[in-house]
């Protein structure tokens, strides 16, 4: 994702692998209080250290950061890692709630903010593998 004008990754537009954290410490604060996201909080472990810790290398990197998460665990085959959890409708649309909430926290610059919804809207669509299926059209980087 580029920067109208000046060439800006999104991960730099973001704030760096700070704001990245940032971003995913609000979006598990969120899943742990959302009573919409119970479902999906509980296909989690109780410790979210180690899943934190993936997800802030993988959103790294997907918004034009440094490779970490491809570093450590190869390609990111976001469907094949999550195939074994039910994701419906349900669960994408909780899973987006609680994205969109912690980028309102911690994501300053609407347009961003705008950018990163839609891209993060059609993964979660992408990710569904419950009746319905998913969307038709594959996800594209941030």
């Amino acid at each position: 994702m580029q920067d109208e004008g000046d060439g800006a990754t999104a991960f730099e537009r973001i704030g760096g692998a700070d704001n990245v954290d940032r971003l995913v410490e609000a979006f598990y604060a969120r899943m742990d209080a959302a009573p919409e996201a119970r479902t999906i909080r509980a296909l989690h472990g109780s410790n979210l250290a180690p899943t934190k810790m993936i997800l802030k290398r993988y959103l790294g990197e997907w918004l034009g950061g440094p490779p970490l998460y491809s570093q450590e665990r190869g390609h990111p085959r976001l469907r094949m890692r999550h195939i074994r959890f039910p994701i419906g409708e349900s669960e994408r649309d909780a899973w987006l709630g609680c994205m969109r909430g912690a980028m309102a926290e911690t994501i300053a610059d609407p347009g961003l903010r705008a950018e990163l919804d839609e891209s993060f809207r059609r993964l979660a669509d992408w990710m569904r593998n419950q009746p319905g299926g998913p969307a038709p059209t594959q996800p594209v980087k941030a």
